[in-house]
């Protein structure tokens, strides 16, 4: 057991692109992003090795998870891949994966995210 409070954060970066429906301005029009997602896990305990969960671990998921050269409104079959929407279905994804995850963060841009807590 862990005495204070250990939040794992782990990043990593997609690229794809989206095109905002029911939008008036250049944001209608298909265009991409590198998007950068991070993670927050409460854990609790270390293992053995002191370890709580091995970064790897969290990245490889990550890799393998995240819609990488894709066209979001279509690989997610999704009418508004807004950041906003984008962040609560990776927070539900992520969560069943990771259970003491805490929020999720996905950047659109070096200047702009949204934040994403759950409930």
């Amino acid at each position: 057991m862990i005495n204070g409070n250990m939040i794992l954060r782990v990043s990593e970066k997609f690229d794809s692109a989206h095109q905002l429906n029911d939008y008036v301005g250049k944001c209608a029009r298909l265009h991409g992003h590198t998007w950068k997602i991070e993670v927050y896990i409460k854990v609790d305990k270390l293992q053995p090795n002191g370890i709580s969960i091995d970064f790897s671990d969290v990245k490889a998921f990550l890799r393998e998870y995240l819609p990488d050269h894709r066209h979001l409104n279509e690989f997610l079959d999704m009418r508004h891949p807004t950041a906003e929407n984008l962040v609560m279905y990776f927070y539900n994804d992520i969560k069943n994966q990771f259970p003491g995850l805490m929020k999720v963060v996905l950047w659109e841009t070096e200047n702009n995210a949204v934040e994403f807590t759950g409930i």
